[in-house]
């Protein structure tokens, strides 16, 4: 099982706002705070923004993916509004998804850097 993960930023602060308002309707507040480094999470810092300076943006075909899970349709599309509202990209709009075995809910967006985060729920309890 994965305990967190961890993503390169290239402005700690301007990252810092971008999740404060992105991950707020999933749940995740900063719970800790280093120098060069911010854990976010519901009691356990699961998602670490950890800062390099000078880093290149990341490019799109990279395949970095991460994907947190959503209470519901609503926190899903409450993450992709802020992450909207704070010049995040869209890379996916909210909606239902066929996946390899379940139907679910997600949308995809792209924070300052390129980090390719998802949300996803899956509403339907019968698949």
């Amino acid at each position: 099982m994965i305990d967190h993960v961890s993503i390169a930023v290239s402005d700690l602060e301007r990252s810092a706002a971008f999740y404060d308002a992105v991950l707020a309707p999933l749940g995740f507040t900063r719970l800790a705070e280093r120098e060069r480094t911010i854990g976010f999470g519901k009691t356990y810092p699961e998602f670490w923004l950890n800062l390099r300076s000078g880093m290149d943006a990341v490019p799109e075909g990279t395949g970095i993916h991460i994907c947190l899970r959503a209470s519901s349709r609503e926190a899903v599309d409450a993450f992709h509004t802020a992450a909207l509202a704070q010049c995040g990209r869209d890379d996916g709009a909210p909606g239902d998804r066929q996946a390899q075995m379940t139907v679910y809910y997600g949308a995809f967006i792209r924070d300052p850097d390129g980090n390719r985060i998802e949300a996803v729920t899956f509403p339907r309890k019968d698949i």
